[in-house]
C-alpha cells in the first residue's frame, strides 16, 4: 500500500515539474529506468536517494509525503510571500482564498 502511495505520488509531482522519468533518473545520478522502476513498483529508493529526489522535485521529505497537496514547490512560494506581508495583507488574501474554496 505505501509503495504504491509513493509511486503515484513520485509520478504526480514529476508530472507536473514536467521532466520525464528516463531525464529525472539520470538528473539524480541513477540509471535511465531508475524512477521508471520506482513508478511501476519493482523498486523503492534508499534514503539518500529519496533525498535526492525531494531536492531535484525543489520539495522537502514532508511536502512529498502531504498527499493533499498537489503542488507543495508553488505553495512553498505563496506562503514564502505571505510571510512577508503585514496583518491587513493576511486578512485580504485570507478573505480572497476562503471565496475561491466555496
Amino acid at each position: 500500500m505505501y509503495e504504491e502511495k509513493f509511486a503515484i505520488r513520485l509520478a504526480q509531482l514529476r508530472n507536473i515539474k514536467g521532466v520525464s522519468a528516463r531525464d529525472m533518473s539520470l538528473s539524480i545520478g541513477q540509471n535511465p529506468g531508475y524512477i521508471n522502476n520506482i513508478e511501476t513498483g519493482k523498486a523503492l529508493p534508499s534514503m539518500s536517494a529519496f533525498f535526492y529526489i525531494c531536492e531535484f522535485l525543489e520539495i522537502t521529505p514532508q511536502e512529498f509525503f502531504d498527499y493533499d497537496s498537489k503542488d507543495p514547490s508553488e505553495i512553498k512560494k505563496i506562503t514564502d510571500n505571505l510571510k512577508k506581508m503585514n496583518p491587513d495583507q493576511l486578512g485580504n488574501i485570507s478573505a480572497i482564498v476562503a471565496g475561491l474554496v466555496k
